[in-house]
């Protein structure tokens, strides 16, 4: 053992090593302590750009007979010495490459500790294991490139005082409307060096999300009053559209902090909260609209104090503190909260024009006489200022986001939730039981005859088992069947998958767009098992595997092709509207990559898969010829009744706004009516196949057990 530490001192391989990384070599210890030898390399990094001190400390432990006995399986007895020096070096190689990859990211503390006990663990086998060992490098050069995340919210930001904070606007949304517009398509102040669009997820754009930038600044613990800009005189196309956005209810959609702007109003004594501020207001009794240009924002923060300890390093005695970080690096203050209250106040024009971007202003009170605020009319010049104050709060950073999901002033009707769900089970429970005994007794009965018995039996079948050689008969559709099966097993464990992330937080709100991120991804991945499903039952059915391609190719290309022919429909809609919600071109080839590059192949793996399956057995055995069903005479009068009452309730309640609409010869409605018709169909849709997929497959398996139950012939 002496010889390889010596070796391995004299070669000076760990200082090369750390010279040809830009790393300093600052210890190469070797100790020998109750006959096990010990080698420990330590190296450091100086990182200029964020001053981080990173530690590597590779141990290698093994008693001297093993390592000598090891030495000479590798190469014999006079060649041990030679094998281990050409294996070291490959080997070293191979780590400081892992090391690298490891350390491009300064925050990669975590990932240097796993990468020490991949090194101990696998050193010594790496020498005798070969190919296998190859791979698994290749597999963790793999893991290393992807980069870990915060969950639920985006990471924690801390600003000291002064730090400047411009904050984010996204579309301009309504209640009463389907279309999302940009911020700018109104005559807004404009930031300094343009527009610039923030880079969006794909959920995001799907949702017609469109995040720019915007002039709005924040300083960090520095209220003031602040001058935006002065708008020249308003166009009549710009009145007509700041008008109609204000009688449609658009909102802005603030953003600071990845917080979005939230405001408090009051509705009949019940304190109300709301996400983002209107464009306007058309007070009661009045015939002229209002614009909403001066803001006051209200920006809780909360003041942070680092620990100021950095660990970057370990050792045999475990993980060690090696320096203490400038506490003062370490603190400041997180934003918690982000509150605004919107006014709408008349300025003298001329006197605002000779102001400047961010100039200092006098803090003004919301105006509540209407002569005193800023009205919406041609020629009118309208000024924008805002008010920041920021405010001192106890909220930590993980919980800023409990007051967006809290609920105020609703109630939980508990009592007719449950009431309903006791009904609910009750009355099925009933069905339950008596189907339930009803089988029992008849199966009772067939048992308790012999053979002589049970033939005549069968020659006079009734109830249930009268279908006996039909319930299992080919349908007439049968591929279509087995699609439908399939996609609906795709929507199901898309659906499930989604809600158990979600409950675990990792679905957050913070993170936009990412529920339906997260929804495409996953549905993508289950074609594999929508494939297996499909082919399987298809199998079941015609008892061959012949026309499984056809079935999975028929799986990844049904509910999808649906959708997209849909969406396509809408999206000449929305492209006419210049809404933000139209699919851009880029995207829509995105999505077909991520079609038919990951959804077709893993349907037709899970297809192929669903060919080695073994096929459902039958309990019974098919009549060659199928018996008359005879037709039901029963209306369901009760569901067609209520069928009618909702299609007539739903008419009223919408011709008064249909009426209205066609009075003020305003057609946006049927573009909302339209886009609202195409989403309800995409949802129906993949309703439809879901339940009638969970439905179909436990009422086969339902009756194969119950037939499996008793022997027919």
């Amino acid at each position: 053992m002496s010889d390889v530490v010596r070796m391995l001192e004299g070669d000076g391989l760990a200082e090369k090593w750390a010279a040809s990384h830009n790393y300093i070599h600052t210890s190469a210890n070797f100790s020998r302590n109750n006959s096990k030898s010990h080698s420990t390399v330590a190296l450091r990094r100086e990182d200029n750009d964020h001053d981080q001190l990173s530690m590597l400390g590779m141990t290698m432990s093994m008693d001297d007979d093993d390592f000598d006995a090891h030495c000479m399986e590798l190469s014999g007895k006079d060649g041990g010495l030679d094998a281990i020096q050409g294996a070291a070096i490959p080997s070293i190689l191979i780590i400081s490459c892992l090391f690298s990859i490891s350390l491009f990211h300064s925050s990669a503390v975590s990932r240097t500790f796993s990468l020490l006990s991949f090194c101990r663990t696998m050193m010594p086998p790496l020498v005798s294991r070969g190919n296998l060992c190859t791979w698994f490098i290749l597999l963790v050069f793999i893991l290393q490139a992807c980069n870990g995340f915060y969950l639920p919210g985006s990471y924690m930001h801390t600003y000291t005082t002064g730090d400047e904070i411009y904050a984010k606007v996204n579309s301009l949304t309504s209640i009463e409307t389907e279309l999302p517009f940009s911020y700018y398509s109104l005559p807004y102040c404009k930031p300094r060096g343009g527009i610039k669009k923030s880079a969006e997820n794909l959920g995001e754009l799907l949702m017609g999300d469109q995040i720019d930038n915007s002039p709005y600044r924040f300083r960090m613990n520095v209220n003031e009053s602040v001058y935006l800009c002065t708008t020249p005189p308003l166009s009549e196309h710009e009145v007509k559209l700041l008008k109609q956005r204000t009688k449609d209810m658009y909102q802005v959609n603030m953003i600071l902090d990845n917080l979005p702007a939230m405001r408090f109003t009051n509705q009949n004594g019940v304190k109300i909260q709301w996400t983002g501020y209107p464009v306007g207001y058309t007070p009661p009794g009045s015939n002229d609209d209002y614009i909403i240009n001066h803001l006051k924002f209200r920006v809780l923060i909360h003041e942070y104090e680092g620990v100021g300890v950095e660990i970057i390093g370990t050792g045999e005695e475990g993980m060690g503190v090696i320096s203490e970080a400038d506490k003062t690096k370490a603190s400041g203050y997180e934003i918690v909260g982000f509150e605004v209250v919107p006014c709408s106040v008349k300025y003298d024009p001329e006197k605002m024009a000779k102001l400047h971007l961010y100039d200092n202003i006098t803090s003004v009170s919301c105006p509540r006489e209407l002569d005193k605020s800023q009205v919406i009319r041609e020629q009118e010049r309208v000024s924008f200022t805002y008010e920041v104050e920021f405010v001192k709060s106890d909220i930590k950073w993980p919980s800023r986001w409990d007051a967006y999901l809290k609920m105020e002033g609703a109630r939980v009707h508990w009592f007719s939730i449950l009431n309903s769900l006791m009904v609910i089970f009750f009355l099925a429970g009933i069905v339950f039981i008596i189907f339930l005994r009803t089988v029992r007794r008849d199966l009772t009965r067939y048992e308790e005859l012999d053979k002589e018995a049970q033939a005549q039996m069968n020659e006079e079948l009734s109830g249930w088992k009268l279908v006996v050689g039909d319930v299992f008969r080919e349908p007439n559709h049968p591929k279509l069947l087995c699609v439908m099966v399939g996609d609906g097993v795709q929507i199901t464990g898309m659906a499930v998958v989604t809600i158990v992330f979600a409950a675990l937080g990792f679905m957050s709100p913070a993170s936009r767009g990412m529920l339906l991120t997260g929804m495409i991804l996953l549905y993508l991945f289950l074609g594999i098992a929508a494939g297996y499903f499909g082919v399987r039952m298809w199998r079941t059915i015609k008892g061959s595997s012949e026309g499984w391609r056809s079935v999975s190719w028929s799986i990844s290309c049904f509910f999808p092709g649906i959708t997209f022919v849909i969406l396509t429909l809408l999206n000449f809609i929305l492209w006419g509207s210049k809404s933000t919600g139209a699919i851009p071109i880029s995207l829509y080839f995105i999505l077909f990559s991520l079609w038919f590059c990951i959804s077709v192949p893993l349907t037709l793996l899970g297809g192929f898969l669903g060919t080695r399956a073994e096929p459902i057995q039958y309990p019974v055995r098919t009549n060659q010829i199928p018996r008359e069903i005879p037709l039901a005479n029963i209306l369901h009068g009760f569901l067609f009744l209520a069928l009618g009452l909702f299609r007539l309730e739903h008419f009223l309640s919408n011709f008064s706004s249909f009426s209205r609409a066609f009075g003020s010869e305003e057609f946006e409605w049927a573009v909302s009516a339209t886009l609202y018709l195409g989403y309800s169909l995409i949802m129906a849709i993949a309703i439809m196949l879901s339940t009638g997929t969970i439905g179909f497959l436990s009422s086969f398996y339902f009756v194969h057990y119950l037939f499996s139950s008793v022997k027919i012939d």
